[in-house]
């Protein structure tokens, strides 16, 4: 037993010092097995101009120190994808939200993550790794901001992204992994009904 044991701490000392060469959390659901992971399915949901959910009203410390709230992103179309570092979906997705804020940032969407698990270190040493081009509230201490979309429209699985309307509303959700098209689509939609 304790050879097996201690094999077996070579082999995670090996894994976690290997770093995202191998991201063995991103290759793991990628496998499609959703061993040690379960996320949603990507369901997507729209609302109808008319009957779209308020989204809450939320502030928090960013993991660079910065306070953020929705106050200052009124009369803005929002994208907030609820994440944290050890998410393998969120690791898979995130290029793609990158690249989608640099697409949409002329049209004056802003995009925010929402980090529900990790500490301020953590979260801004996978944004300098990956370049992450917009703010994460930290809302693994308190989970106000989580909280306050509780009963609105519920983040039930991690990544979830929402998307906000110019009016403060719930346009759409993407409960798991986005697809990169549709949430172009989704927030496309909102543009235009701004202009």
């Amino acid at each position: 037993m304790r050879k097996v044991l201690a094999a077996l701490a070579i082999i995670g000392f090996a894994l976690a010092t290997s770093g995202c060469a191998n991201d063995s959390l991103a290759e793991q659901f990628r496998s499609g097995d959703n061993k040690n992971y379960i996320a949603g399915d990507g369901t997507v949901t729209e609302f109808a101009l008319g009957s779209r959910p308020k989204a809450a009203s939320w502030s928090g410390i960013t993991e660079s120190g910065e306070a953020i709230s929705s106050d200052q992103l009124e009369g803005v179309i929002t994208v907030m994808n609820f994440w944290y570092a050890g998410c393998a979906p969120c690791r898979i997705e995130m290029p793609e939200l990158i690249e989608l804020q640099d697409e949409f940032l002329p049209d004056g969407v802003q995009f925010i993550g929402v980090n529900v698990r990790d500490s301020a270190e953590t979260s801004l040493a996978f944004a300098r790794k990956i370049n992450l081009n917009f703010p994460s509230v930290m809302d693994a201490k308190t989970g106000s901001v989580v909280l306050g979309f509780t009963g609105v429209v519920t983040p039930q699985a991690v990544p979830t992204t929402l998307v906000i309307d110019s009016e403060g509303n719930v346009s759409a959700r993407v409960l798991g992994r986005i697809d990169k098209s549709i949430l172009r689509a989704l927030i496309v939609t909102t543009i235009k009904e701004k202009s």
